[in-house]
């Protein structure tokens, strides 16, 4: 089961994902320019894809997000974990 947990760091939003079992999904999807975010992958693997792309990425690696670009994070260990960085600070 996945757990999504919010968190904020100043002025930063995030939300962290916890990913208990391998095959844990966050579904398709896409954010506009005000939910465009970057992933930190924190620890274990996860295959992310869509519209037409596919990677597997793993702890220490960073994604840099553009608004309206879809994917689904699907993990591949135990105890996978990746943290989603809000671009947009609000003051």
């Amino acid at each position: 089961m996945m757990k999504m947990e919010r968190k904020q760091f100043g002025k930063l939003n995030a939300v962290l994902y916890s990913f208990e079992e391998v095959g844990d999904t966050l579904p398709m999807h896409d954010h506009a320019e005000g939910g465009v975010h970057v992933t930190f992958i924190l620890s274990g693997s996860f295959r992310i894809h869509g519209g037409g792309w596919e990677m597997v990425s793993k702890a220490g690696a960073f994604i840099d997000w553009k608004a309206g670009q879809f994917h689904e994070f699907i993990a591949l260990e135990p105890d996978s974990r990746c943290l989603n960085v809000l671009k947009d600070i609000q003051d």
